[in-house]
């Protein structure tokens, strides 16, 4: 007679058969530099999540080397914002200098620095608008100058966001041709035109003064059209490949997995940690039952790597 419950009898047990285990080295940790002095401003869709000026920032730094956080993703938020974004190539820009002071305290931490031009942009799109289109192949050039840039900061992986065809190649070849073809390129491969980005919009000030982003980040229903974007990022040179959001595609996590033995990671965005937070201070549910049982899940479907705002609560608990 099959009795499944017997490997479920004691914590040891189920501990000794269990097949998925999320660990310190599989979390990402986002963190939101503005420029300034003196700011730890409190996002308030986000609770727990601040936007700190550089010279703040070494008491959220101090807390992450001491849970054990390996990786970083850094966002910069400038004073100054144009049409073009051109703070975000600024050699001298916020994002840039935070990675070198960061770099400086904490050479062993990865960071990993998104590379999209909507936080700097003034009508907040992830490229160049010309008659409220967002041009493409126009906007290679800067997220090519960003991403040198931030690799010249001292950067170890570049991560565009931006969701324009053909990046992932104008970007390899940028860095190649500076010097920097070590430096490890991680795709936002399958970025879905998801409403569970609002919290970050307020984190990052980066919502459109005009539109929407349906024009080039992915329909949420399409997911073979997410295996088409992985394995194109992955031909035009990419070495990880991100499935974002998380936990509403946890199904194209696992066909991306399916699809290729490339490393994965899956960023648990800005709204599914809201509602899980806004849930928990309401004492409707057991917070840290729930975002293991998340990251359990995200993990099961494939990705090895988890960006998740619950990095640090995380570290705290697997301590």
């Amino acid at each position: 007679m099959v009795r499944m419950r017997r490997l479920r009898a004691s914590s040891n047990i189920r501990s000794l058969v269990r097949e998925t285990v999320v660990t310190k080295d599989d979390l990402v940790y986002p963190i939101f530099i503005k420029e300034g002095t003196n700011i730890k401003e409190p996002v308030d869709s986000m609770p727990g999540i601040y936007q700190y000026s550089q010279d703040r920032f070494g008491e959220e730094l101090d807390r992450i080397i001491n849970a054990g956080i390996k990786a970083i993703l850094v966002f910069g938020i400038p004073a100054h914002k144009d049409e073009v974004g051109s703070e975000a190539y600024n050699d001298n820009g916020v994002t840039q200098n935070a990675i070198r002071a960061i770099k400086q305290k904490a050479p062993n931490i990865i960071i990993i620095a998104d590379v999209c031009l909507c936080e700097y942009t003034s009508h907040g799109h992830c490229g160049l608008v010309c008659r409220s289109e967002i041009l493409n192949d126009e906007t290679l050039e800067p997220l090519a100058k960003m991403s040198v840039s931030l690799a010249n900061a001292g950067a170890d992986i570049i991560a565009p966001s931006d969701m324009m065809d053909g990046r992932i190649e104008y970007i390899r070849n940028a860095l190649d041709k500076n010097g920097f073809k070590n430096t490890i390129i991680m795709a936002y491969s399958a970025k879905f035109a998801s409403a569970y980005y609002s919290p970050f919009r307020d984190a990052a000030q980066s919502t459109p003064l005009f539109g929407d982003r349906k024009t080039y980040q992915m329909d949420p229903a399409n997911g073979h059209e997410a295996i088409r974007e992985c394995e194109n990022d992955i031909a035009e040179g990419a070495d990880i490949i991100m499935v974002k959001p998380a936990l509403a595609y946890l199904d194209v996590i696992k066909d991306v997995s399916y699809s290729t033995d490339y490393p994965i990671a899956a960023y648990n965005v800005s709204g599914e940690y809201s509602m899980v937070k806004a849930a928990s201070i309401n004492g409707w549910i057991d917070e840290q039952r729930v975002v293991m049982e998340n990251m359990t899940a995200i993990k099961r479907a494939g990705a090895k790597i988890i960006i998740t705002y619950h990095a640090l609560d995380v570290a705290h608990w697997l301590s």
